[in-house]
């Protein structure tokens, strides 16, 4: 009999439900998961759980500053077995990113039966009597295994600069970021060399004065990535994670493509780049020759960190900062394998975290001895 899902048991009742798999998180990794989970013979609530903190479909998605159009965003990969196009629209281009993508994963899951529990936000992951137990703000689950598909949304990476806490202006990060407009008569320091960074420093520049500062100098590259390109920049990426090491953007790897709004970046002088600086003052930065830069607001464009926080009571991290990885496509938690990351180094893009869902459902359905829907036909046949 398949548990009642819509109405799982008050944390501090001690039951837990219990279920093979919790796929934790519904972005794109974790739909992908549950969609190969349920394609291999697998059944909502005794096969598996998909459990998303979010108050609605979209991932991190649904959150994005509304200037972001699907225009202006890497491509959108779709998901295995439906078309974002085709769910989207033809000439979309213009529509928010922030709106299209949530109508997208809302349709999928409901196209699929994927039935996921929201908002339920994970507290830990904990070992007892030989099942993983998650625990939740909405209930307990015990399960055998578990595919971790929270992405990094939730944990932004600000850098603990030299007197940021005495900074008398707005510090914002680039999650916080919703229009250039609020920041007109102000001068911004944008900090980062990622995608993000050059987007919202396109945006603000045109409707104030900023400040562009990098750790490293940018690389800036003619034409397109190719396909070669793409697999040795994950390839590297993979490389680090299978080794324990904290993973690396592919783009801190590959560089940005010199488009043609880069072009016109260049061509109003905002692509000055300066190194980083060595303090933050009350108004402003300081760098190491002296040379000052008052700011009213510091925009870190900075990046994200995995959010695993609730893990750490299975101590998968190295002394590194790491997680050691195997399988496949990297997905596997060496210490231990009933775990899998998806969405974490080499999976952190559309199309890898399509990839890794089904390497990490077939890896994890084996590794636990479940059945697949291929060999029940088999058996039954025989």
């Amino acid at each position: 009999m398949r548990p009642n899902l819509d109405t799982p048991p008050p944390p501090q009742s001690g039951i837990a439900i219990k279920t093979e798999i919790v796929v934790i998180g519904a972005g794109q990794a974790g739909l992908s998961s549950a969609y190969h989970l349920k394609r291999r013979g697998l059944d909502v609530g005794r096969g598996f759980i998909v459990l998303d903190q979010s108050p609605q479909a979209g991932g991190a998605w649904q959150f994005r500053w509304p200037s972001l159009t699907l225009s202006t965003v890497n491509r959108i990969h779709d998901l295995p077995g439906m078309s974002f196009a085709e769910t989207v629209g033809e000439g979309a281009d213009e529509v928010e990113a922030a709106i299209a993508v949530p109508r997208y994963f809302a349709e999928y899951e409901k196209a699929f039966g994927l039935e996921v529990l929201r908002p339920t936000k994970v507290l830990a992951v904990c070992e007892r009597a030989g099942r993983l137990r998650v625990e939740t703000d909405s209930g307990h689950f015990a399960a055998r295994g578990i595919i971790n598909a929270t992405g990094t949304w939730e944990t932004p990476y600000i850098p603990d600069y030299p007197g940021r806490g005495r900074f008398r202006g707005r510090q914002l990060h680039t999650r916080d970021y919703r229009t250039a407009a609020e920041f007109v008569g102000q001068h911004v320091v944008v900090v980062g060399g990622g995608i993000s960074a050059i987007q919202l420093l396109n945006e603000i520049s045109t409707v104030t004065s900023t400040t562009w500062v990098t750790r490293r100098e940018p690389i800036f590259r003619e034409g397109g990535f190719t396909e070669e390109d793409g697999r040795a920049a994950v390839k590297l990426v993979e490389d680090r994670v299978r080794n324990g090491l904290p993973p690396n953007s592919v783009v801190s790897v590959t560089g940005l493509r010199n488009t043609p709004a880069i072009e016109a970046m260049r061509a109003r002088g905002v692509l000055k780049r300066l190194p980083m600086f060595a303090e933050i003052t009350e108004d402003g930065v300081r760098w190491d020759d002296g040379s000052v830069q008052h700011a009213d607001v510091i925009l870190w464009c900075t990046g994200f960190r995995s959010s695993l926080d609730h893990l750490a009571p299975l101590m998968l991290r190295e002394p590194s900062g790491g997680i050691t990885m195997t399988g496949r496509l990297a997905t596997q938690v060496l210490k231990d394998p009933r775990i899998h990351l998806v969405g974490y180094g080499p999976s952190a893009s559309t199309i890898g975290a399509n990839r890794a869902g089904s390497a990490a459902a077939s890896e994890l359905m084996g590794f636990l001895g479940l059945p697949t829907a291929a060999s029940a036909r088999a058996a039954a046949a025989v």
